[in-house]
């Protein structure tokens, strides 16, 4: 069998195939990945002037209750009780709190309407605010 070498300093043919080869493999595992992670959104400013008819406590990987009902015009408060770091985030990044161990965040719901939310690092905590007209 006769045994094809490439030139001294450089590579064959089939070698610069199977690099790019290998190259587009990586380039598409890196794109689908970025893809299933966009990151943590920016924060909206919680609505602390106004007064919360309903709290959520945030605490054990769990939202508390996880299914509230307020009618439009209303806020709701999540209360963060550690010591693990939690946020708010809903589908529609209408409200996003900052990631913490305590404290609180509250958003005024002005539409009616179903708003589902998540913590962006524990996506099984869920829960959804139902938003009745007044």
């Amino acid at each position: 069998m006769i045994e094809r070498r490439a030139p001294r300093g450089g590579t064959t043919r089939r070698g610069l195939r199977g690099a790019a080869a290998l190259l587009g493999i990586g380039i598409g595992i890196s794109m689908s990945l970025s893809a299933c992670a966009p990151g943590k959104p920016e924060p909206v400013p919680s609505d602390d002037g106004a007064k919360a008819t309903v709290t959520v406590r945030v605490v054990d990987n769990v939202y508390e209750p996880a299914e509230v009902e307020v009618k439009a015009g209303e806020a709701v408060r999540w209360v963060f009780e550690g010591p693990g770091e939690h946020d708010v985030v809903s589908d529609d990044r209408g409200f996003v709190s900052e990631l913490m161990p305590e404290g609180s965040y509250t958003h005024l719901f002005e539409e009616t309407g179903d708003y589902a939310y998540l913590c962006s690092i524990h996506p099984e905590m869920r829960g959804i605010v139902h938003v009745v007209a007044p």
